[in-house]
């Protein structure tokens, strides 16, 4: 459904909420062994992710990546928006160029209320909420 990319992105950030929480940066390595990422990989999706303000990189020996904002503020579709883009919230189930509700492929009514939903729960869903996850032990990175 996501891109590897948006994947390892999605997990970045939750690791990073997740240190930022005790207020750690966390470096391209630790990002990268955390979600099990190759790391000239993850930091071209980091670097996307800075692009798009979701991050903030810090040099120097105290540095790394810290979130660009609370992780509460941060909607998982922010997240694929800055990575995968908006297609996955608009684009045809069979991958027609051109479906629609005047045109629709044969999946396209069914596809179209479990892509709605979809984009509802992305909306919805802080990186904050699955941050808690991890730190309790409910839900893992790799």
């Amino acid at each position: 459904m996501f891109s590897k990319a948006c994947e390892y992105g999605i997990k970045a950030m939750i690791f990073i909420a997740h240190e930022s929480e005790s207020g750690n940066r966390v470096s391209l390595r630790d990002i990268a062994g955390a979600i099990d990422s190759p790391e000239a990989f993850t930091a071209k999706i980091l670097q996307q992710l800075r692009k798009h303000r979701l991050l903030i990189s810090v040099k120097g020996n105290t540095g790394g990546f810290e979130l660009g904002q609370r992780s509460s503020e941060i909607m998982l579709a922010r997240i694929v928006e800055a990575i995968d883009g908006t297609k996955i919230f608009t684009g045809c189930g069979l991958g027609f160029a051109a479906c629609s509700e005047e045109r629709p492929c044969p999946i396209h009514h069914k596809f179209k209320s479990v892509r709605d939903e979809l984009q509802g729960m992305l909306e919805t869903t802080s990186l904050s909420e699955l941050s808690q996850g991890v730190e309790v032990g409910l839900t893992f990175l790799k």
